[in-house]
């Protein structure tokens, strides 16, 4: 029998389960809490790796939650006319009071509030790409249409 999920990480299986989703979140002995040794821990590359990035409304205060390729840096300026107010980034404290969860297992849902949320156009490159599932050393698999069937994002070039 499978040790059971930490926490955090049961909070995703359970949005997963909540919407139908048949995904599995796994936990690892390796931490997955950047791009690279999520990538390392799950052998795949870094790009393939859908990045939870949380950043605040300049003017709104509002959260927006951006997954991007994991090898790609977001573009905020490219954004903004898109979230129709330039970003900034939070402090750890804002992105947990808004999701949930801890910087570096951020997932692309579950969260404590609903979020804006925007999705790199680069991941559709990929069969699979993997997300963090609510901890440091837990992701999950899933394709690029799951992902924005599951979080009712919009796709955008954001790098």
């Amino acid at each position: 029998m499978p040790a059971a999920l930490k926490p955090s990480a049961q909070r995703v299986q359970d949005a997963l389960a909540a919407r139908g989703s048949a995904h599995t979140v796994i936990e690892l002995d390796a931490s997955t809490r950047t791009a690279a040794e999520a990538a390392a821990a799950v052998g795949c590359s870094v790009a393939q790796i859908a990045k939870s990035l949380v950043f605040r409304g300049a003017h709104t205060g509002k959260a927006v939650l951006v997954i991007a390729s994991g090898s790609n840096r977001v573009n905020q300026s490219a954004l903004a006319p898109l979230v129709g107010e330039p970003l900034e980034r939070p402090d750890a404290d804002f992105v947990r009071e808004q999701t949930g969860f801890a910087i570096g297992g951020v997932p692309p849902l579950g969260h404590d509030h609903p979020l804006e949320t925007w999705i790199d156009s680069d991941l559709w490159q990929y069969a699979q790409i993997w997300a963090a599932a609510g901890h440091p050393n837990a992701v999950f698999a899933l394709t690029p249409d799951d992902l924005l069937a599951m979080t009712g994002g919009q796709v955008a070039a954001i790098k």
